[in-house]
């Protein structure tokens, strides 16, 4: 599978050469070349797999990953092959409903079929100009300090600019750059699948609602037409590369539930362990890493695939500006200092759900503590926008607690902020009617509104929707511009004194 937008130039010694390679085609990989394309970077995927996973595990898409979504104009497309639940009972599977008045304009998690926001998130970067290779391994590189030289398993070598894992939790990439992955190895897996079952529905709902209240990581919800997703703890440790039987199921459902409940006919099986790892950089020289390359952990609380798709938003924007040479001096080191921590407290979250989930007396006992503060809104609120992503402030220093956090999708003039990002630009959004992106123009947009649901007179945006600075002072303006968007163009600079209107989506400028 390829894309016909670009062709790469052959260099000087005989390789391909493209701005960036990804290793992984998963939705981080995918997600992170839809988001260089707006930039016009050319980028090449190289998936291992000849064909994307075949089995149909549903996974859940958070609140800050809809609404990342929404600012490139994907939500819409997205959000059709899926379906939409409550927000709530997502930390370590407590029910209790969200708190009124989640900041957020899609308060929801969305449950997606993987190979389909696989499938949709690559279209969209072929769509975009990327190339994708499936059945293409890579098994090596050398870097130097113009690029990086690849090497696939047909022998094949290829030369980019960067080269970025999002190869997975064994991630190759990771493991040639010498990049240490410490944490902790499994000590528990668990067993997940997709089956038709023989025992009556009634018998299913009562039996699992007895065991559920000791055994967190058991059930069996109906899936439609006969069919249950089935979750079972696992006899021990396993090689996960190897797949459960169907009489794994079994043999586990009767030691836990004292019937196998007449599976059969699977869909899918698979196995899942609590391996926590956390990469020791994120970036050394022009080799850098993304989603499981650079974390694992248990999908307690469905954060997994939120944070790789996360990740690919923060490193996009600043890798290509790099590329384009528009890029300050210590913008792409910014990507490690912003989500190393996000992926500490991930780490953090997970370790603290999984103790919530053991059947032990202790865990139990905290669990029944835990769920009855989460009875005060401000502790249900912290723990959702905690798994949901919507809590993160990144430090850019002191300020308004507003500073460093994203900005929720207000109402602008003539429709929604979020509308207005699609082109993966800067943005300012200015109340005051006075201020100006001046020499800046050409990678970050003005909006002057007065009207806009802001209580402050300023705000200028990165790419990524997180808040770079508030105010009404031209000068610091400016200083700002340059911390995150480099040095002016000097050709703009005729610009300056007036303001430049934020494009449409759709719109192409002139």
């Amino acid at each position: 599978m390829g894309s016909p937008q670009f062709t790469p130039a052959p260099s000087s010694n005989g390789t391909v050469d493209f701005d960036v390679i990804i290793a992984g085609c998963g939705p981080t990989g995918a997600m992170l070349a839809a988001e260089l394309r707006l930039h016009d970077v050319r980028v090449l995927l190289l998936e291992k797999e000849t064909e994307p996973a075949s089995y149909v595990r549903i996974v859940g898409l958070h609140m800050r990953s809809l609404e990342l979504l929404a600012m490139r104009g994907l939500l819409d497309r997205v959000r059709a092959h899926g379906r939409q639940r409550p927000a709530g009972g997502f930390f370590a599977a407590i029910n209790k409903p969200a708190p009124q008045g989640l900041d957020s304009a899609h308060p929801y998690l969305l449950g997606i079929p993987q190979p389909v926001i696989v499938d949709l998130l690559e279209d969209h970067a072929i769509q975009r100009g990327a190339q994708v290779r499936r059945g293409c391994a890579v098994t090596g590189f050398q870097q130097d300090d113009e690029g990086v030289t690849v090497e696939t398993a047909d022998g094949e070598q290829l030369r980019a600019r960067y080269l970025v894992g999002c190869d997975g939790g064994r991630s190759t990439v990771r493991k040639l750059l010498g990049v240490g992955f410490p944490g902790e190895p499994s000590r528990t897996d668990t067993l997940m699948g997709e089956m038709e079952v023989g025992a009556p529905q009634e018998e299913i709902a009562a039996r699992t609602a007895e065991l559920r209240a000791i055994h967190h990581r058991f059930w069996l919800r109906p899936f439609g037409a006969g069919v249950y997703s089935v979750v079972v703890p696992a006899a021990g440790v396993a090689d996960r590369s190897v797949p459960p039987t169907l009489e794994d199921f079994r043999r586990q459902l009767r030691a836990v539930a004292g019937t196998d409940f007449g599976v059969h006919s699977p869909r899918w099986l698979s196995r899942f362990g609590d391996a926590t790892r956390l990469a020791e950089r994120y970036r050394v020289g022009r080799v850098l890493l993304a989603g499981d390359a650079a974390h694992i952990h248990p999908p307690v609380g469905g954060q997994g695939l939120n944070l790789g798709v996360q990740d690919a938003f923060n490193l996009g924007w600043k890798l290509a500006a790099q590329i384009r040479g528009r890029a300050p001096e210590t913008l792409l080191d910014t990507y490690q200092a912003e989500r190393h921590p996000v992926a500490e407290d991930v780490l953090d979250n997970t370790r603290a759900q999984m103790e919530l989930l053991s059947p032990e007396p202790g865990p139990r006992a905290v669990r029944r503590l835990l769920t009855e503060l989460m009875d005060f809104d401000e502790v249900n609120r912290h723990l959702i926008e905690k798994i949901t992503a919507i809590g993160i402030r990144y430090d850019f220093g002191e300020g308004p607690d507003l500073l460093g956090r994203r900005m929720r999708n207000i109402d602008v003039q003539g429709g929604r902020l979020h509308d207005l990002l699609h082109r993966g630009r800067g943005l300012l959004l200015d109340r005051t009617e006075r201020l100006t992106v001046g020499a800046w123009s050409d990678r970050v947009d003005h909006l002057a509104d007065p009207t806009a649901a802001l209580d402050v007179p300023g705000v200028l945006l990165r790419p990524d929707g997180h808040v770079a600075w508030i105010g009404d002072d031209q000068r610091e303006l400016d200083s700002h511009l340059s911390r995150w968007f480099g040095r002016p163009a000097i050709r703009h600079e005729a610009r300056a004194m007036g303001p430049h209107v934020a494009q449409r989506p759709g719109h192409r400028p002139q």
